[in-house]
């Protein structure tokens, strides 16, 4: 028994990074915005392509999709707080660099462990203060850019929303005990999120298409690494280790969107943006060194894969 249980948390913490790593190549969207396409129609395609691949995945397991009404209005809350997630992650990414924005969406770790704390009667402690304290730190080295300039504020904002809800996302999904597989999960979370990204799509005209061959590869890759594989890793990541844990695991996300800022975009890495990133990464350590009691009380709450 006490072999079943390790082997699931090491399945769970690979999964984690796993997760962190596939949705850490987000920033590849950006490349549809140089064909014209809006951060709409490029979340759209990528949501409806992922939500495709699932249903015919679960086709073939020959998998229900029959839910109780309080699983029913869980899996819509899911849907919503992933669709504003991504749309304001997206939309930043034409605010500011890729890399600056994914790292300041890393702040998510910190956001979860201060929400376990306010509304889960779970005690702050010094080193939960502490990463609040580096991570804000952090983030206002990175609103200032070389030359005395500084970020977007709607960017930065955006960005944060983006954080906060991918926080409450993770935590829902830990606590809500939901019995029922990852595909089944993000068959209702994706299709939330394809269906208000349409919506979101009709006071701009409308939903625009990919242009060529190569459009369409970056809508697959979104779709398959970022959606379908991100997804089903973070939930078996939050049913076997818990939700901070899983958030933890998430410093390969920035660590990868800022290497394709680097050298896919050419964003400069300075000096200010090293300092930056290295802050709301220890804030991030600290929690993970300190946060044991929040590691127990946070374990997985699902019984079904």
């Amino acid at each position: 028994m006490v072999d079943v249980i390790k082997n699931k948390k090491i399945f769970g913490t690979l999964c984690g990074i796993g997760a962190a790593v596939c949705y850490g190549t987000n920033p590849l969207g950006a490349q549809l915005y140089k064909e014209g396409m809006d951060p709409s129609s490029v979340l759209f395609w990528r949501f409806g392509l992922a939500w495709l691949i699932i249903a015919v995945v679960m086709l073939f397991r020959k998998e229900s999709l029959r839910v109780t009404l309080k699983e029913f209005k869980v899996l819509m809350a899911l849907g919503l707080l992933f669709f504003a997630s991504s749309i304001t992650l997206y939309v930043s990414f034409r605010l500011m660099d890729v890399g600056v924005a994914s790292t300041i969406l890393f702040v998510y770790p910190v956001i979860t462990a201060a929400i376990m704390a306010i509304f889960f009667k779970e005690k702050i402690t010094l080193s939960t203060s502490i990463s609040i304290v580096l991570s804000f730190i952090g983030v206002l080295l990175l609103y200032w850019t070389p030359g005395g300039g500084r970020l977007s504020t709607w960017g930065i904002v955006l960005v944060l929303v983006s954080a906060l809800t991918y926080a409450v996302y993770i935590i829902v999904m830990n606590r809500s005990k939901l019995q029922m597989s990852s595909f089944k999960i993000n068959f209702y979370v994706l299709i939330v999120c394809a269906l208000g990204d349409f919506i979101m799509a009709l006071p701009d005209g409308g939903l625009q298409f990919p242009a060529n061959a190569t459009s369409w590869f970056y809508v697959g890759w979104l779709a398959i690494v970022p959606a379908i594989l991100a997804l089903v890793m973070m939930v078996y990541a939050a049913k076997y280790i818990g939700s901070t844990p899983t958030a933890i695991m998430g410093a390969l996300e920035p660590t990868t969107a800022v290497l394709i800022g680097i050298f896919l975009f050419g964003e400069l890495f300075t000096t200010r943006l090293a300092i930056g990133i290295a802050l709301i990464f220890t804030s991030v350590i600290i929690i993970a060194v300190n946060n044991n009691k929040t590691k127990k009380s946070l374990n997985s709450q699902f019984t079904k894969l």
